[in-house]
């Protein structure tokens, strides 16, 4: 069966901090998969979402990519250029959280890019902090020798939590979504410092599901926010050490890619 242009996916977000402290948390969330080349008509199909205007629901490109308003296509495909994955592509799917409300925060966002014969090739991770700045993660989807597509890793170099410094490497995980989403990054630094990542269960993204996501998860996209700065208070109440921002950086947009390697 073909699978829809846009999905949405009902499922958690998670921390697992394992070092030098223990610190977890889950939070039950929706994201949305959507195809960059049917982003114009999808306020058609969908009653309450809004294309680069005010929405119940809404996706604004000045919130992603080069973040000034332009299309997000040409901005993955020269992420992808720029470290040497030159494959033509054929759709490139954004997950993310929607503007809810005119409001959105995505600590992670992540654009599944296809070939031509819509075979996986690479995953282009656009990672934000709460300072307004943005970096880029492009990881190759490359198999192991089991066939299933192996973690890939790069050393870390964008400040996101004062509670972890700039040591260590991730190391991703994904696979391409489906019926069920699963995104994971690993901080390792030495040992496994810190487990995040995203999981789900699909259905098309249509106005039910989009209001059922309403209605079960109010004001989604607060919460988010909220809950950053909550497990925050909660990390130093347990006494986990505040790294400062590095001083070098600014609190600006800066969309330098860094390629992950197997």
């Amino acid at each position: 069966m073909t699978q829809a242009a846009h999905q949405i996916y009902f499922g958690s977000v998670f921390h697992q901090r394992k070092q030098p402290l223990t610190h977890s948390f889950r939070y039950r969330v929706f994201t949305c998969l959507l195809d960059l080349d049917e982003l114009e008509t999808l306020p058609q199909e969908t009653h309450g979402f809004a294309y680069n205007r005010f929405g119940l629901f809404s996706l604004h490109d000045r919130d992603h990519g080069a973040r000034d308003g332009s299309p997000l296509r040409p901005w993955v495909e020269a992420q992808l250029a720029d470290q040497g994955l030159n494959t033509p592509c054929g759709r490139i799917a954004l997950l993310c959280y929607p503007r809810i409300l005119g409001y959105v925060f995505n600590p992670l966002s992540a654009y599944y890019c296809y070939d031509e014969a819509d075979n996986l090739f690479a995953v282009v991770c656009e990672v934000k902090n709460t300072f307004g700045e943005q970096h880029v993660y492009v990881c190759r989807a490359e198999r192991n020798e089991r066939g299933q597509l192996a973690e890939q890793k790069a050393a870390k170099d964008f400040h996101v939590s004062p509670f972890i410094d700039l040591d260590g490497q991730y190391t991703f995980r994904f696979q391409a979504p489906g019926p069920k989403l699963r995104l994971e990054i690993c901080h390792e630094g030495p040992g496994t410092l810190l487990l995040t990542g995203v999981t789900g269960t699909a259905e098309p993204l249509t106005t039910r599901t989009l209001f059922n996501g309403f209605f079960k998860y109010p004001l989604m996209t607060l919460k988010v926010i909220g809950a950053i700065h909550f497990e925050a208070f909660r990390l130093w109440r347990k006494g986990a050490k505040v790294y400062g921002h590095p001083k070098h950086s600014t609190p600006t947009a800066e969309t330098r890619p860094t390629i992950a390697a197997e």
